[in-house]
C-alpha cells in the first residue's frame, strides 16, 4: 500500500527546495521592482506569459 514516490538522495531534496526558493524570490522581486517604477501593465503581460509557458511545461 506504500506506493508513494520519494527522492533517492538528500541532495535531490536540497536541490528541489533551493530551486523553488530562488525561483519564487526572483519572480516576486521582479514584479515589485517593475510595479514600483510604473510598469503595472507589463506585470499583467509577464504573469500571462508565465502562465502560458508554465502550464504546458507541467
Amino acid at each position: 500500500m506504500n506506493n508513494r514516490e520519494h527522492f533517492s538522495s538528500k541532495l535531490g531534496i536540497i536541490a528541489a527546495v533551493a530551486g523553488s526558493a530562488f525561483g519564487l524570490g526572483n519572480i516576486w522581486k521582479f514584479l515589485y521592482v517593475v510595479g514600483k517604477h510604473g510598469g503595472g501593465a507589463f506585470i499583467v503581460v509577464y504573469l500571462l506569459g508565465i502562465i502560458l509557458m508554465g502550464f504546458p511545461l507541467f
